[in-house]
């Protein structure tokens, strides 16, 4: 019989091509976790985890393989993240956000093929995709993701203040970047930023700049609760230089891009999802194995069997099926083909899932605190990592009140949040199909993605 792969807790229908890079991710979880503890003490992901997942060919999991990757969808990356988590919560975590890239590369070629661009724009269009697919797949380089900044919109999850000034040959960007991991060792870093000559969400372009770039650093040292080793140190722009060939600034090349993505803004957020219901996977399993272990001294039987801690397994054991039961819904949403839903009820269920995942996650990590005692209580063994880590689900993107808050303003106002907004989006040009900000907002009036969308 074929042994059961981790990806397969979440996901038992595997096809036979998804198992075959499932089987891939499998291999290289040993390294990952004997790693861990050290990650998180250092507060730094270990050198040779990119190295160790290029070799492995995961740097390119969801880029199709005419650009030299796997060919990976959504299903695939949510099974790798969820996988990476049972054993790294910040591995898995830095991982998504290399992944996330993709969306840069998938979602304007999508935008290409449903016409969304000028016979102008298109070639330069295509060519940023096409360099964002090549350097993730073909030449197997890393790319930290970097949008969040440390102001904030009352309307948006990410206020976009970072700007790009033209300049000879390029661009200079000047800004920070509060959140994003793989700060300083990916070796690209993937810039949202705003055009200073083009007024409202039209302005929001894209920018890879390479590691070590003159005018790049990284922010500040990051001394997270959780997720300690994923590099998320944030990014420091001073006047830094992106060749042309490097960027999409044509004016609203981004926005309408958004707009082919299945789910809410690129459509790839329930892989982030996923890595929360894995650590509860990780720490589920070390703590019940432990307490089945463990025997009391009169009686030995386990100390699993006081009714305490059948109390504790009780509930821990529905806290992590829900969790499952809401991200195989999610992920179902987002990647069947044909689509179940449209998009705005994905969206709305997105808003829910979100929340209701990492909650689980959290209650099983403290389940699991519970069960192993005050000796199981150690700052950097699985137990401890696992409620630091789970605690961040509760706060990362938006904390579950904000996705319910959400979700009824789109159900009774026909609102719902931005992805990205700007400082001047109150102007928008009348001229672009971003123009109203529907496109970044990705929920109310985004098209249905074509099957070329994979993340």
């Amino acid at each position: 019989m074929t042994a059961r792969l981790t990806a397969e807790r979440l996901l038992p229908d595997l096809t036979p091509a998804e198992r075959a890079r499932a089987e891939r991710v499998e291999a290289v979880l040993p390294a990952i976790a004997a790693a861990a503890e050290a990650a998180d003490a250092a507060g730094k992901l270990p050198e040779g985890h990119l190295e160790l997942l290029g070799e492995a060919g995961l740097l390119g999991l969801v880029i199709p393989e005419s650009y030299g990757g796997l060919g990976g969808g959504l299903r695939d990356l949510a099974a790798t993240t969820y996988s990476i988590g049972t054993v790294c919560g910040s591995t898995a975590l830095a991982y998504f956000f290399h992944c996330s890239s993709s969306s840069r590369g998938m979602l304007p070629l999508a935008a290409l093929e449903a016409g969304l661009y000028t016979d102008e724009e298109a070639p330069v269009v295509r060519a940023f995709a096409e360099k964002v697919l090549t350097l993730m797949g073909a030449e197997k380089k890393s790319i930290g993701n970097f949008a969040s900044e440390a102001v904030k919109a009352s309307n948006a999850n990410v206020l976009i203040q970072t700007t790009a000034t033209r300049t000879e040959g390029g661009w200079l960007l000047n800004g920070e970047k509060s959140f994003g991991c793989l700060s300083g060792s990916g070796d690209y870093a993937l810039v949202t930023a705003r055009r200073e000559d083009v007024d409202g969400l039209d302005a929001l372009s894209l920018f890879l700049v390479p590691k070590n770039a003159a005018g790049s650093r990284p922010r500040l040292d990051w001394s997270g609760l959780g997720m300690r080793a994923s590099d998320n140190f944030g990014l420091v722009l001073e006047d830094c230089f992106v060749a042309d060939d490097l960027a999409l600034t044509v004016p609203g090349g981004f926005t309408r891009a958004t707009q082919m993505s299945r789910g809410s803004w690129v459509g790839n957020q329930i892989a982030i999802a996923a890595i929360y219901a894995g650590i509860a996977q990780g720490v589920w399993d070390y703590a019940l194995g432990r307490t089945m272990a463990a025997t009391f001294a009169d009686t030995g039987k386990p100390i699993a069997s006081s009714p305490m801690h059948q109390v504790l397994i009780g509930e821990g054991e529905r806290h992590l099926a829900e969790a499952h039961l809401w991200l195989r819904r999610q992920i179902e949403l987002e990647a069947s083909d044909p689509p179940i839903l449209p998009k705005p009820e994905v969206v709305q269920s997105w808003k829910l899932a979100k929340g209701a995942i990492c909650e689980h996650a959290h209650e099983v990590a403290l389940a699991a605190l519970k069960m192993c005692g005050t000796s199981g209580a150690l700052m950097g063994n699985e137990i401890g990592r696992a409620v630091r880590d789970t605690t961040m689900g509760l706060v990362q993107a938006f904390p579950a009140e904000r996705g319910k808050l959400d979700l009824a303003k789109m159900i009774v106002e026909k609102e719902g949040w931005a992805g990205l907004t700007t400082t001047d989006s109150f102007k928008p040009t009348p001229t672009s199909p971003a123009a109203n900000g529907s496109a970044v907002n990705g929920a109310l009036n985004g098209a249905p993605a074509p099957a070329l969308e994979k993340a």
